[in-house]
C-alpha cells in the first residue's frame, strides 16, 4: 500500500512538474487542437513549425532538405555579402495566403494553425506563424498587400481599424530585430469594386476608395520601416477599346500616381515608389505591359525620377521577353528597383508562380543586378508559390531554400564569368570599330550624315565581322 502511496505521489510531482514546463514555455505544437490557452485570443504563441529548425549554411555536398547548400549569407563575393547582393523576402500572400485552388480545382492546403475563419484574430496567429517562419529562414525581409494581412469589413473605416490591430503586431513583433518590410502594397484587383479597374475605373468613386486604400497602404508600410512601395494594376487595363477611352483612363492612371508621390513626401516616407509590369491576366491588356512600355508612361507624365520598376520574370515571359531582357531594359534607364523572383512553366500560358530553379536563368538575372551595382534600397522577394499539390508545412521552407539556393549559384558563376573576362572581352571586340575618332562623335551625338556619308565612300563597302554568338553561349555555360 506505501509502495502504491509513494507511487501516486511521485506520478503527482511528475505531472505537476510537466504542467509547469509546459505553462513557462511560449511554444506548443502547430495546430487547434492542442488547445495552447485559449488559441482563439489574440495572445495564442503556439510554435507553428515544430520540427523546422533555424536553416544553415552547410555547403554544396549537403543532403539535407533544410540547408542551404549555395546561399551563405556572410560570405563576401564581388566585394558585398550575399545577403546584401539579394536583400531576401518572403511574399505573404503566396506563403500564408496561397490555398492551393487554381480556376480548375479547390483548395489544397490546410495549414494546422488555420481555423477556417477571416477574423482579426485568425490574421493575428497568420502573422506569429509568418515571423517565425522568416525567422527560421533566416531572412529579415517581408512583402505584403493590405488584404493579405488582414480582413476586409463592411466600411473602410471598420477595415482600417482591422488593419491597424494586425500592423501593431507585426510593429511589435519587428522590435528587437532588423525585419522591416521590403515593401508593402494596396490590393486593388480582388473586389467586385474594382471590376473595371481602380485608378482606371470609369466610376469616381472607385477612384476615390482606390486612393484611401492606398493613403493607408502607404501610411502602414511607412510605420512599419518598409522600404518601398509597389504598384501593380491588375486590373488598370481593358477588355476592349470599344468601350473605352484610353486617353483619359492613362491621364487618371498619371494623377493618381502623381498623388501617391505627394503623399509619400508629405508623410516622410523616404522609401522608393515602385510600378510592376504586367501584359495581362486579368485584363486583355494592362497599361504597364512590360518595362519600355511603362519607361515610355513614366516619360510622358513627367514621373522617371518618381518611380523605379519591380520586374516579375514570370510577368517578362507573358510579355514575350525573357526576364533578362526586362531587366536590362530597367537597368539601362536607370529603373531597375526590385525583382520579384519567380518563373512560369513554359507550357502553361498563365501566370503560374513557380519558384526560380534554373541556373541559367539566374545567372542571367543574377548578371543584370551585378551590372546594376544591386537593388538596394530593393531587393529579391519570392513572389513564388507551392505547387498545388505539395501540402506539407516543411515544402514552404523547402520552396524558398532552393530558390535562394539558386540564386545564389547564379551569383557565384557571375563572379566566375567576371573573373574569367572573356565574355566581356568578346562583347568589347564586338564593338571595337567605335573605339575612333568617328565613333566618339556618334557617341556624343555629333555624327552627322555628311561626315557619315563621306567616310562611307572613302571606306568603300564595309566588313562585317561574325556576332560569335555560338562563343559566347559556350563561355556562358562553362560558367555552370
Amino acid at each position: 500500500m506505501k509502495r502504491i502511496v509513494r507511487f501516486m505521489l511521485l506520478l503527482s510531482v511528475c505531472l505537476s512538474l510537466l504542467a509547469y514546463i509546459a505553462s513557462s514555455s511560449n511554444t506548443c505544437p502547430a495546430n487547434l487542437e492542442a488547445k495552447c490557452g485559449d488559441d482563439s485570443s489574440d495572445d495564442w504563441k503556439g510554435e507553428f513549425f515544430p520540427d523546422i529548425p533555424k536553416i544553415k549554411y552547410e555547403g554544396p555536398t549537403s543532403k539535407n532538405p533544410l540547408a542551404y547548400k549555395w546561399y551563405n549569407a556572410e560570405e563576401v563575393i564581388l566585394g558585398k555579402k550575399m545577403k546584401d547582393w539579394f536583400r531576401f523576402s518572403v511574399a505573404f500572400w503566396h506563403t500564408f495566403r496561397g490555398t492551393g485552388a487554381d480556376p480548375f480545382g479547390a483548395p489544397t492546403k490546410s495549414w494546422p494553425w488555420e481555423d477556417g475563419t477571416n477574423s482579426v484574430a485568425m490574421a493575428k496567429r497568420r502573422m506569429r506563424a509568418h515571423f517565425e517562419f522568416i525567422n527560421k529562414l533566416g531572412v529579415n525581409r517581408w512583402c505584403f498587400h493590405d488584404r493579405d494581412i488582414a480582413p476586409d469589413a463592411n466600411t473602410l473605416s471598420e477595415t482600417n481599424a482591422n488593419l491597424d490591430q494586425v500592423v501593431e503586431l507585426a510593429k511589435e513583433l519587428q522590435e528587437g530585430t532588423d525585419i522591416r518590410p521590403l515593401w508593402g502594397t494596396a490590393q486593388l484587383f480582388l473586389h467586385p469594386r474594382y471590376m473595371h479597374g481602380a485608378a482606371t475605373s470609369s466610376e469616381l468613386g472607385v477612384y476615390a476608395y482606390a486612393a484611401a486604400q492606398v493613403k493607408k497602404a502607404l501610411e502602414v508600410t511607412h510605420y512599419l520601416g518598409g522600404e518601398n512601395y509597389v504598384f501593380w494594376g491588375g486590373r488598370e487595363g481593358y477588355q476592349t477599346l470599344l468601350n473605352t477611352d484610353m486617353k483619359k483612363e492613362l491621364d487618371h492612371l498619371a494623377a493618381f500616381l502623381q498623388a501617391a508621390v505627394d503623399y509619400k513626401k508629405k508623410i516622410g516616407f523616404k522609401g522608393t515608389l515602385l510600378i510592376e509590369p504586367k501584359p495581362q491576366e486579368p485584363t486583355k491588356h494592362q497599361y504597364d505591359w512590360d518595362a519600355a512600355t511603362s519607361f515610355a508612361f513614366l516619360q510622358k507624365y513627367g514621373l522617371t525620377g518618381e518611380f523605379k520598376l519591380n520586374i516579375e520574370c514570370n510577368h517578362a515571359t507573358l510579355s514575350g521577353h525573357s526576364c533578362h531582357h526586362e531587366l536590362e531594359t530597367s537597368r539601362i534607364n536607370g529603373l531597375l528597383g526590385n525583382i520579384d523572383a519567380n518563373t512560369g512553366d513554359p507550357q502553361i500560358g498563365w501566370d503560374t508562380d513557380q519558384f526560380l530553379t534554373d541556373i541559367a536563368e539566374a545567372t542571367l538575372v543574377m548578371l543584370s543586378v551585378v551590372r546594376n551595382g544591386g537593388l538596394a534600397p530593393g531587393g529579391f522577394n519570392f513572389d513564388a508559390k507551392l505547387r498545388r499539390e505539395s501540402t506539407d508545412v516543411e515544402d514552404l521552407f523547402i520552396a524558398h531554400i532552393s530558390g535562394m539556393d539558386t540564386l545564389a549559384r547564379g551569383l557565384r558563376n557571375v563572379a566566375k564569368l567576371i573573373e574569367d573576362g572573356s565574355l566581356t572581352e568578346l562583347v568589347r571586340k564586338r564593338y571595337q570599330s567605335f573605339d575612333s575618332e568617328i565613333g566618339a562623335l556618334i557617341e556624343a551625338g555629333k555624327g552627322d550624315f555628311e561626315t557619315l556619308e563621306k567616310k562611307a565612300m572613302e571606306w568603300g563597302e564595309p566588313a562585317v565581322s561574325s556576332g560569335k554568338q555560338e562563343l559566347a553561349e559556350m563561355l556562358f555555360q562553362s560558367a555552370m
